[in-house]
């Protein structure tokens, strides 16, 4: 229960500039699978320590666990 309100207040502070229903479908979408999304934050990570650039590496990245997401969208 701590750990997820940690990850909400830290992903809250990410998203400031979204509109307020955006971030929390976003929130509501990582909460409901945080390892995945720990998962994601590491290879994108990983990436970025080989040399590619941050936007480059979330793509790649997102492109691969497309499914997963959307599956996590579709639930409700």
């Amino acid at each position: 229960m701590f750990k997820e309100l940690l990850l909400r207040k830290m992903l809250e502070a990410k998203l400031g500039n979204l509109p307020k229903e955006d971030r929390e479908r976003i929130l509501s979408v990582v909460t409901k699978n945080p390892r995945l999304f720990q998962e994601i934050a590491m290879k994108i990570k990983h990436m970025m320590d080989s040399g590619r650039d941050q936007n480059s590496a979330t793509m790649s990245v997102m492109r691969e666990y497309e499914r997963e997401i959307k599956a996590l969208i579709a639930e409700k």
